[in-house]
């Protein structure tokens, strides 16, 4: 089953496994975490009125009494084909719910979701993880289409040695998530880097995000060509704050193949950007 996506740098999501831990500063508020938490207490009411509560009892697995994150990942291989059964071509953010190359989840497994990503050339598959020393490891284990991108999350300057070790797999197309930006990030690494996105943190106890931190890396992006997408300003009310910067929105992505946004326009060497 596929899921349509709220996150502005794709359209849908595929959830093979869900399950996580906590790594570093920028997993502090987890949105996958609250979702899961949610998801749980849905299949719990379900089962408490003797209903299937279908995949959302996945989530059981993966959270304790409180609601975080026991720790656990749970492969669910009902999912791995999902991609096969759909028709329309789309970008898929994989795992948006967990990462796929967590230390618990087995290459083999890997291998078979890189297997159904490789029988569906119509679609762009978004893989992004905070462990990209575990996939520069399992890089050369696994065959890279050229419809996978893969990037890392790099929250603040203390983690920006997940750049080299991204740089370090066999990915054609690689890019940065730089969200929540919890900090400035000088003298940002962009060589080999094919995308930038950059996003405030949202939701309770959201941490600001200063316009200074976000035009310098915009900034950078420009002067050596490397398509920038800014996502959001963030804060408790993230459709209050919105999206724009200097007074226009930054949509700009690595391939020639528009988001399905509205307002976006295409741009010139298969750019993107919104006016």
């Amino acid at each position: 089953m596929a899921h349509g996506s709220r996150i502005e740098w794709t359209e849908s999501t595929w959830n093979p496994v869900v399950g996580c831990s906590k790594v570093s500063a920028g997993c502090e508020h987890c949105y996958a975490e609250r979702m899961a938490r949610r998801l749980a207490a849905m299949a719990r009411a379900a089962g408490a009125r003797g209903l299937n509560a279908g995949r959302a009892a996945n989530y059981l697995n993966v959270v304790n009494k409180r609601g975080c994150w026991n720790g656990n990942i749970f492969l669910d291989p009902g999912a791995v084909e999902d991609p096969l059964h759909w028709k329309t071509p789309r970008t898929v953010f994989v795992n948006s719910m967990s990462d796929l190359f967590h230390e618990k989840v087995p290459l083999e497994f890997i291998r078979r979701i890189f297997d159904v990503i490789r029988r569906c050339p119509q679609h762009t598959f978004q893989i992004l993880t905070k462990r990209p020393e575990i996939a520069a490891q399992h890089s050369r284990y696994l065959i890279w289409p050229r419809n996978v991108w893969m990037g890392t999350s790099v929250e603040n300057a203390l983690v920006t040695h997940r750049i080299s070790r991204l740089r370090r797999t066999r990915a054609q197309t690689k890019f940065l998530s730089l969200e929540p930006l919890l900090g400035p990030i000088p003298r940002l690494a962009l060589t080999g880097i094919d995308w930038i996105i950059v996003g405030g943190e949202s939701g309770p106890g959201a941490r600001p995000l200063k316009p200074e931190w976000v035009r310098r890396i915009r900034d950078r992006c420009l002067a050596q060509g490397v398509p920038f997408f800014f996502k959001q300003w963030g804060g408790v009310n993230k459709k209050r704050k919105g999206r724009r910067l200097d007074g226009r929105f930054w949509d700009e992505t690595p391939d020639a193949k528009p988001l399905l946004r509205e307002g976006t326009h295409s741009g010139t060497q298969g750019r993107r950007f919104v006016l």
